[in-house]
């Protein structure tokens, strides 16, 4: 019986102190905080883990600088200390980088006037990052000769922080933690609504791989669809004080453009913060921002004729990027949290990502509307302290539920990577040595690879052409982490389809080999579905699921 298989009977036969609909990235830490705590919680999602919003994001945890114009300067000074948190709680993974920003001629703000706004952001967020630099265009082209400074009257220098890996990746962790702790877990499992009887959740739940219908049950609900909210909460017939507008973001994957380990970011010919983005050997464009009526979004040909002509224009490239240079795209909608009685009517690039804890204490339902990557350490722990004043009682209150595991242990790991020659096998596709590798993608967990890979060392063997990725991890995947679809792999635990070519992958002889790793007998059949699934769509960006 597979993992995911267990869950699903679990599901059915126990009452849970709290069920978490959707896995984005506020349904994983809510998980991962209660189950740390000590509830006995479930969470479901009617697709993969993280297969919306939470993996269409730029990457990027940063403390919201664009929000000090709007005067947000509260929500600015908690971001900011929310991602010096995230960085010291996660080392390996969440990671300061300069952001090197280039001012044009006619833009509203002179480069000085914007350094200056810089400094009082490294304030806000108390000096944790390297300090603010203000830079000539002639300094720009000398540290990124890439950048267009025709128009250029300076720019600056500043740090954040982003992802070392994935947000798909990222978050999937979480629900990794919430499963260590005891948690329920499982994907593709669809509610179709909920109703409270006796004070106690009865929600309706649909297994999509075989389309069975059964029951959940739990004293508290807890809405975390992401973009579908108030969809969800449409049919459960909650009333609340805040719902969703929606605006679309999209970013295009592109070979590597520069070899600097810094964003390059510059203002949009809309006005907003445009990125180039490291990943790896590859570079992240965008992003887009375009108010949807609804949260299905899909990439159009006017988006990325926005993003190529902004990126030509503001850089100079041997060769103009043109739509053959995109390898892939990301696709999602941002959920922006209003009051309800504010209908569609404000400008919602004026809206930040702040999140809001909407709780019924009369029906025990929780909706978390908003949110981002940033913030999610205190969105766990509000969920955590919502359940206790809802009466449900968290035994291990004090609990520290996120970060890596303590220094020691890290380098108890890297020795004995060390012995066992770990470095010497990494693959020549990769970016980085092997046991920084393992060790920010699965922590503790690598121990038990190292020991495989030391048992036999064809563990260690690429699988997968132009990819990182080795034999240990593909066993791995589909030992522990609910490997459902060949999508789950390649887009969400890992971040192949992201950086490689679709027809290079459809071609790929690895990829049956790894298939064969993670389905078994069914390899062939989930490797032609995940290709019918895409034909024709070498572009494919919908934003799928809760």
């Amino acid at each position: 019986m597979t993992l995911r298989e267990q869950n699903v009977s679990q599901l059915k036969s126990t009452t849970f102190d709290a069920l978490v609909i959707g896995g984005g990235i506020n349904g994983a830490v809510s998980a991962a905080s209660l189950a740390g705590k000590g509830a006995k919680v479930a969470l479901i999602d009617r697709g993969d883990f993280a297969g919306s919003t939470s993996m269409h994001s730029s990457n990027l945890v940063w403390g919201g600088i664009k929000y000090m114009e709007s005067n947000d300067f509260g929500l600015v000074r908690k971001l900011c200390k929310s991602r010096n948190h995230l960085i010291k709680s996660y080392p390996s993974t969440v990671q300061e980088i300069r952001f090197l920003t280039t001012i044009t001629k006619g833009f509203r703000h002179s480069p000085r006037y914007l350094w200056a706004g810089t400094w009082l952001y490294w304030l806000m967020g108390n000096g944790f990052t390297k300090r603010p630099r203000l830079l000539s265009p002639k300094n720009i082209k000398r540290e990124e000769s890439i950048i267009n400074i025709d128009e250029s009257v300076g720019g600056f220098e500043y740090s954040d922080a982003y992802l070392h890996d994935n947000d798909a990746r990222f978050v999937f962790n979480f629900i990794r933690h919430a499963l260590d702790y005891g948690a329920t877990a499982a994907n593709y499992i669809e509610s179709l609504g909920a109703k409270r009887q006796n004070d106690i959740w009865v929600i309706k739940a649909r297994n999509i791989m075989d389309d069975s219908t059964f029951e959940i049950r739990a004293k508290v609900l807890i809405n975390a669809a992401g973009p579908w909210v108030d969809h969800h909460n449409a049919l459960t017939g909650e009333q609340t004080s805040h719902q969703h507008l929606y605006s679309k973001g999209i970013h295009l994957i592109v070979p590597q453009l520069t070899d600097s380990k810094r964003v390059l970011a510059f203002f949009a010919d809309d006005g907003r913060l445009f990125f180039v983005i490291p990943m790896g050997n590859r570079t992240c464009i965008g992003t887009t921002d375009t108010h949807m009526e609804h949260p299905d979004a899909v990439v159009t040909d006017e988006d990325i004729r926005f993003v190529l002509d902004n990126i030509n224009t503001r850089l100079t490239l041997e060769k103009p990027l043109t739509a053959e240079d995109i390898i892939s795209t990301r696709c999602g909608v941002r959920p922006l949290a209003v009051q309800s009685n504010q209908g569609s009517e404000r400008d919602f690039l004026q809206l930040s990502r702040k999140h809001v804890v909407d709780t019924n204490t009369d029906t025990a339902h929780i909706s978390i509307f908003g949110g981002k990557l940033t913030d999610c350490i205190n969105v766990g722990n509000e969920i955590a302290e919502a359940l206790t004043q809802l009466g449900v009682t968290l035994p291990n209150a004090d609990f520290q539920w996120y970060g890596e595991p303590a220094e020691q242990i890290k380098q108890q790991f890297m020795t004995q990577a060390r012995r066992i020659g770990l470095d010497a096998m990494t693959p020549a596709t990769s970016s980085e040595p092997l046991s920084t590798r393992l060790w920010r993608r699965y922590a503790n967990k690598a121990f038990a690879m190292l020991e495989q890979i030391e048992a036999n060392p064809r563990q260690a063997e690429l699988l997968i052409e132009g990819t990182e990725y080795i034999r240990v991890e593909l066993e791995h995947a589909r030992d522990h982490e609910m490997i459902t679809e060949l999508e789950d792999f390649l887009r969400r635990r890992a971040k192949i389809s992201l950086v490689v070519h679709h027809e290079q992958l459809r071609h790929s002889k690895g990829l049956k080999e790894a298939c064969r790793v993670l389905f078994g007998d069914q390899a062939e059949a989930r490797l032609a579905a995940y290709f019918d699934r895409n034909a024709n769509t070498l572009l494919s960006g919908t934003a799928a699921e809760v």
